[in-house]
């Protein structure tokens, strides 16, 4: 049986939507719709994103999907691990996790669940913003890193 469902709510950067696949949140799209989801998990993944927002809440307790593979699963830990209003630049991450900038780099592009999953945390060398892949870029990015170190509260 296929199973997806789709939630999403308004947030200071905007409506971000959350796909929940087979039991586990899939993806986490800055944009989209607001729109109640009807699964246990959906409504769950929606609950965790607006309390991380209203500051309640620091890390997420969510099944999320699998990764492509072993090592992107150890890449994605790694950076999971990077604490709430923590940053780090792509060469200290990737020297973290025994990786390459270039790696790190691409795993923050590709990463389909941002916020959970907190590539914004990554910055470039001597602290530049650098790329964001989700929202409205890299201001959506200075937001997100601004809302972690408290600048909101």
């Amino acid at each position: 049986m296929y199973a997806r469902d789709h939630g999403g709510i308004a947030t200071p950067i905007g409506p971000v939507t959350v796909t929940v696949e087979h039991g586990s949140v899939a993806r986490i799209e800055i944009g989209g719709a607001v729109a109640r989801g009807t699964s246990a998990l959906a409504i769950e993944a929606l609950r965790q994103l607006d309390a991380w927002f209203a500051g309640a809440l620091k890390t997420f307790d969510l099944p999320l999907a699998a990764p492509r593979s072993a090592r992107g699963g150890e890449l994605r830990a790694g950076l999971i691990a990077v604490g709430y209003g923590e940053t780090l630049s792509y060469g200290a991450l990737a020297r973290r996790l025994a990786s390459s900038p270039r790696a790190i780099g691409q795993l923050c592009a590709r990463n389909p669940l941002p916020i959970i999953v907190p590539c914004h945390r990554v910055l470039g060398a001597g602290g530049a913003l650098g790329a964001y892949s989700a929202g409205e870029g890299p201001s959506t990015k200075a937001w997100l890193i601004a809302h972690e170190q408290g600048e909101f509260r």
